[in-house]
């Protein structure tokens, strides 16, 4: 960008900024909910700020050198702000989107009597805008993977919760697909369980499985042995006539695994294993516990 052009840009930075503001708060998706009206002043500020300063360097179009380092990181902090906050792309976009149509707009109306000049530094400006757009949806990209990574990693905590249905008794119901990664967080829960109970029996319960094929029962059976490596025997439950019709289809060999069809018929295989008994008290007997 030439010197003239820069020097007018520095000049029209307040009135740039005015119509920046202008263009996102006439945006209809603006989410005033998660971000007020002077946060996105001060991050438009500053964003500018940056940005026409850059515009007078050498490499004012290549914004992998180190002089766009400062732009970069204002907006990728803006980026995965916005995306830990809960912004969509089309909105987290329009930040930039709508800053160029501000500097053109000033362009335009200062070199309206140049029309070579306007074409040159409209394209030049474009570009730059372009190239940061890029770099905009990247990172916010970035951060709605670690968003999504760490709401994945909670929600399989919350989804394996090892239960003590009774002294010596644990039971973890497993709800969804069970994958090499989910297998590794059920062993290690059941195994501090058991450890921390020192439970002899657990219960693993698939009735929220979908499917059963060779390589959930191959990590069924992994679970199964680190249990009994800690001294505890393991029930599974919940194998509907689907499941076994696959498993014996699949020729997979469960036989040496203690298997329920529901968990009702496990805890009570269980109770029998540990000598206890569970009735039902008449109403005689009832009222003199009373």
């Amino acid at each position: 960008m030439s010197s003239n052009n820069y020097k007018l840009l520095q000049k029209k930075k307040k009135e740039v900024l005015e119509l920046w503001m202008k263009n996102q708060l006439a945006d209809e998706g603006l989410r005033e909910d998660l971000i007020s009206n002077d946060e996105l002043r001060s991050q438009s500020e500053e964003l500018i700020e940056a940005l026409i300063g850059n515009l007078s360097s050498n490499s004012v179009e290549d914004i992998n050198s180190d002089e766009w380092s400062p732009v970069i990181e204002i907006l990728g902090g803006i980026a995965i702000t916005r995306a830990r906050q809960g912004f969509s792309p089309r909105e987290t976009g329009n930040f930039v989107f709508s800053l160029k149509e501000a500097l053109i707009e000033v362009l335009q109306k200062e070199l309206k009597n140049d029309i070579q000049a306007l074409f040159s530094e409209t394209l030049k400006i474009g570009r730059i805008m372009d190239n940061l757009s890029v770099v905009t949806f990247e990172t916010f990209i970035k951060g709605r993977e670690e968003v999504i990574l760490r709401q994945t990693d909670e929600i399989t905590d919350i989804s394996t919760p090892v239960i003590r249905v009774w002294d010596g008794i644990l039971a973890l119901p497993i709800i969804g697909t069970l994958d090499s990664a989910r297998t590794q967080v059920v062993m290690e829960n059941l195994l501090q369980e058991i450890v921390e109970t020192g439970s002899s029996i657990a219960i693993l319960d698939i009735s929220g499985v979908p499917a059963v094929d060779s390589l959930v029962a191959q990590h069924l059976i992994k679970t199964v042995s680190a249990t009994r490596l800690m001294g505890a025997e393991c029930i599974i439950s919940g194998i509907r006539p689907e499941i076994a019709q696959t498993v014996v289809h699949l020729g997979i060999d469960l036989s040496n695994i203690i298997t329920k069809s529901s968990l009702a018929s496990a805890l009570a295989y269980a109770f029998k294993v540990m000598r206890l008994e569970v009735r039902k008290v008449n109403a005689v007997q009832k009222s003199n516990l009373l």
